[in-house]
């Protein structure tokens, strides 16, 4: 099954200039998703994570089953000021600002080995905190994967870790 006949391309959302890549018509496919869900774990458990990592908010779609699939614990990785109780941030650099992420202060425990999910890696920036602040808790980053790359976007190249994507497009 090719997943990308069920990736829904919608032009000039969220604004003009931009395509965007939905994976709601993934989801919403049973097959197709189930299909997802199988590679995504095939790829994954090659990083032998202990616990899994999802960034806010479609990256909760993929670590949340993937992590009930392989066995895991699965931690959301959120923007500043969405999580209850003690949290530990990162904020970094965006091409006009900067924006901010935290993990719950007891969601890892030092030396577990993550592997860090979201649907789509585009530049690469919020991959590459979400990796940093991981490390800031003393967890191992073993990988990270995503359901789409966009390639010419080059976000690889600011990930210092394994990365994996089911199937790639030329943004």
């Amino acid at each position: 099954m090719d997943i990308r006949d069920h990736i829904r391309q919608i032009p000039d959302f969220p604004k003009p200039g931009i395509l965007f890549y939905d994976i709601a018509t993934l989801l919403a496919h049973a097959d197709a998703w189930s299909v997802t869900m199988n590679r995504m774990a095939r790829a994954v458990q090659a990083y032998r994570p202990d616990i899994l990592a999802g960034i806010e908010s479609r990256g909760f779609l993929v670590a949340a089953p993937l992590a009930l699939k392989l066995g895991l614990g699965f931690i959301m990785v959120r923007k500043k000021g969405k999580l209850p109780g003690a949290t530990m941030r990162h904020t970094y650099a965006l091409e006009y600002g900067s924006d901010t992420i935290e993990i719950q202060s007891d969601a890892l425990a030092r030396g577990q080995r993550v592997v860090v999910l979201d649907d789509l890696l585009a530049t690469g920036g919020t991959m590459a905190a979400s990796i940093r602040l991981i490390r800031s808790a003393g967890a191992e980053v073993s990988g990270a994967a995503c359901i789409i790359e966009l390639t010419s976007l080059k976000g690889r190249q600011r990930l210092d870790v394994p990365f994996t994507a089911l199937t790639a497009y030329q943004a």
